[in-house]
């Protein structure tokens, strides 16, 4: 997997998002995601589709949180519909490494705050707000799980 740009517009959403930049922030992870559609899942080495799978978790949450400060509920709920049911659905608890990971690197924080924020100040349809209530409490179990451990 010689080519980083997946990872590399994964890490400038981050920072764009601790700068609350945030059209910036899915400008990178749009790009991100449309560079890792470009790995077919049956064609790569177990490792690397584990790294693949990493990323696209990190992006799609940094996207979440970015739409979620634009007020584009929508898109910040279709992204959370696929974290969760890609996510939850493969039962090998990647999911759950990958929100630890997040956590140990300090990442995991920025995503939570947007959601918080999101779902005490923000008048929402039920759906986006069931959406991301699931959401918001795995990271929250994830942090406290995290807590525990250090």
């Amino acid at each position: 997997m010689a080519d980083r740009r997946p990872e590399k517009s994964c890490e400038q959403a981050c920072e764009s998002l601790k700068q609350q930049d945030y059209e910036v922030a899915v400008k990178h992870c749009t790009e991100a995601l449309l560079s890792l559609s470009q790995y077919p899942p049956a064609h790569l080495p177990e490792a690397c589709q584990a790294e693949i799978d990493r990323i696209k978790i990190e992006t799609l949450l940094y996207r979440i949180a970015s739409f979620l400060q634009l007020k584009k509920y929508g898109q910040a709920d279709e992204d959370c519909r696929h974290v969760l049911g890609e996510g939850l659905a493969k039962g090998d608890g990647s999911f759950r490494a990958v929100l630890c990971c997040m956590h140990l690197k300090g990442k995991l924080q920025i995503v939570s705050n947007v959601l918080s924020k999101s779902l005490m100040g923000e008048s929402l349809n039920g759906m986006v707000t069931k959406d991301l209530t699931r959401l918001k409490t795995l990271l929250a179990e994830t942090e406290v799980r995290m807590s525990m451990l250090l």
